[in-house]
Order: C-alpha cells, then sequence, then structure tokens
C-alpha cells in the first residue's frame, strides 16, 4: 500500500484556528474518508525542516487508484487534487519502497 506523506506549515496567527479544526473537523473527516474511501491516518507529526519546525500528516492509501477516485468526488475533490500533485514532488512525499502495491513495481 502506498503511504502519503503531506508536510506544510502553520503561518503565525493560525494557530488557534489550526488546534480547533484538528480538534472537531479532523478526526470526522478522517473517519468518513477512510469508509468511503479506504484511506487509514497514520499519524500527524512536527518534524524540524531546516529552521523551521513544520508538521507532517500521513495516510496510508488503499492502492494509487484512490486519488481518482478522491478527484472524481466533488467532496473530495480538491484533496485528490493536491495529493495527486503531492505524490509526485519530492518535497512533498515520499513513498516506502517495502510497501508498494501490484499497480506500482519497482524494478532496479
Amino acid at each position: 500500500m502506498p503511504v502519503l506523506a503531506t508536510y506544510f506549515s502553520i503561518r503565525r496567527g493560525r494557530d488557534p484556528f489550526f488546534k480547533f479544526f484538528m480538534r472537531t473537523i479532523f478526526p470526522r473527516t478522517v473517519k468518513e474518508y477512510e469508509k468511503k474511501f479506504g484511506i487509514k491516518f497514520i499519524g500527524w507529526y512536527n518534524v524540524a525542516h531546516g529552521w523551521d519546525f513544520d508538521n507532517v500528516i500521513m495516510f496510508d492509501l488503499p492502492d494509487y487508484g484512490t486519488l481518482d477516485k478522491l478527484e472524481a468526488d466533488e467532496s473530495s475533490r480538491a484533496l485528490g487534487h493536491r495529493a495527486g500533485e503531492w505524490m509526485f514532488e519530492r518535497h512533498h512525499s515520499m513513498f516506502l519502497r517495502e510497501r508498494l502495491s501490484s499497480d506500482l513495481e519497482y524494478s532496479g
């Protein structure tokens, strides 16, 4: 299964909104996506990235076709589009080779 790890930072002044979102809205959204698309939330971590402290959210995707399903659904289109872009930008995502599924095979 692919793992999506996406980095983001919180701009100054938005921390209270972010905390509210992560405590109330985010858990409901994650449960909905898990039920609807099979996406599993792995964790949310603070990481040192250069001089800054960024955040990283990790999701376990059933397969890469899930990104197409996310983009096709009206309620998750923006997430699916961003996730698809992040998957192919090294700065924003990483793949763990041991977890590659049959739809993406590594030959090296």
